[in-house]
């Protein structure tokens, strides 16, 4: 899938320049082992408390609360360690995961203070490894499960567990590399669980019908595959992020050379990596390398939000009713907060944003990296922003 062979008619026009990071799977040293262990109440990770985690400490919607707490209202929490995953709780809270320390946090729509829940057990970082992507239960209410996607010494895999419990296997086996190790999760509506993986930098694998790597799989809740074969999708470079419409499951496909792209998955759908062929499917999008690095995705209504690293912005497209952008994305953020990274919509139509300035590819803030929630602008292109 280079940007060569497949470059759709919506390219945005961009003046940027890119930090290209080249996919490579040599010189991979593991860190440390896995243990997997029962799944079940584990011990309380400092900070200690005499509550679980619960509800807000205030109404977030109370008149004044963010307008009476110095700094940036739009920051809901600083000085965090690569934040990637990132999941909102039926109260309207947040939990961000920490792709370089395993840590899970709570974090505030009101901007209280973050609070540390958990360290999830068993994550090795070598690389862009680490714990890459979070996703709730779709039964949260009763179960109070989380997923997460997550690098070990030996593979990737995806986990479940509760809050301040042990991690418990639901998919291992997806290949790891020192780089281009995937990482989109989500639950579809009717509960099928979509794990975006990476080629580890062998664009080969992405075709290869007996490897996990370059593939959107699908599995129930106990990580038994949805079909004949745990494969949905395949032919991708490096799935970063998965969202989901009313209608159909996108990801963000992070390329090793040319445009990214933004694709609507079908079940057996072939995206054309590392070679296009006739029959290959178009992506919905294709964005330039000077404003790509796409690694976050969300829908809400007609409207996609793409989180990009490179292009440091949030991407703002419009689809028609055909599933095509009816316009160029709308920039959004520009050079704002820095490289952007995981998008989630909340129940009042704000975006939740992490940012991905200490990933070694950025530039840090003294503050970063934060967690943002904010408004994004009216998605009319001729609307200013």
């Amino acid at each position: 899938m280079t940007g060569g062979t497949r470059r759709a008619p919506w390219l945005v026009a961009v003046a940027a320049s890119c930090l290209l990071v080249t996919a490579c799977s040599s010189g991979y040293e593991p860190a440390g082992p896995f243990r997997a262990v029962p799944e079940g109440p584990g011990p309380q990770v400092a900070p200690p408390t005499d509550t679980a985690p619960g509800p807000l400490p205030e109404d977030p919607s109370t008149p004044g609360t963010e307008d009476e707490q110095p700094g940036d209202p739009n920051v809901l929490a600083t000085d965090l360690a690569v934040p990637t995953g990132l999941v909102l709780l039926p109260d309207g809270t947040g939990i961000v995961a920490e792709r370089e320390t395993g840590r899970l946090l709570q974090v505030y729509p009101d901007r209280s203070p973050a609070r540390e829940l958990m360290t999830v057990a068993g994550v090795d970082t070598t690389g862009d490894g680490g714990l890459l992507g979070l996703a709730l239960s779709p039964t949260y209410a009763e179960d109070g499960l989380l997923y997460a996607y997550l690098s070990t010494a030996t593979d990737n895999r995806v986990v479940r567990f509760p809050l301040g419990g042990q991690p418990n296997e639901v998919v291992t086996g997806i290949p790891r590399g020192e780089t281009r190790n995937g990482g989109g999760l989500v639950f579809g509506a009717d509960g099928t669980l979509y794990v975006g993986t990476g080629d580890t930098g062998n664009a080969a694998l992405a075709q290869d019908p007996a490897s996990l790597a370059g593939k959107v799989l699908a599995y129930d809740v106990f990580g038994q595959p949805v079909g004949a074969s745990a494969v949905y999708s395949q032919g991708l470079s490096n799935v970063t992020s998965l969202c989901v419409g009313d209608d159909a499951v996108y990801a963000t496909d992070d390329a090793a050379t040319g445009p990214d792209d933004l694709e609507r998955l079908v079940a057996g759908g072939d995206y054309g990596s590392p070679t296009a062929l006739p029959g290959s499917n178009a992506p919905v999008l294709a964005v330039p390398e000077a404003v790509a690095g796409l690694a976050g995705c969300a829908v809400s209504g007609d409207f996609v939000y793409l989180g990009a690293l490179d292009g440091r912005q949030v991407h703002l497209v419009t689809l028609g009713p055909d599933g095509a952008p009816t316009g160029d994305p709308v920039p959004f953020l520009a050079e704002e907060y820095g490289r952007l990274r995981t998008v989630v919509v909340d129940a009042e139509g704000a975006l939740w944003i992490t940012t991905s300035n200490t990933d070694g590819l950025g530039t840090p803030a003294e503050d970063d990296d934060k967690v943002l929630r904010i408004q994004p602008p009216n998605s009319d292109a001729d609307s200013p922003l």
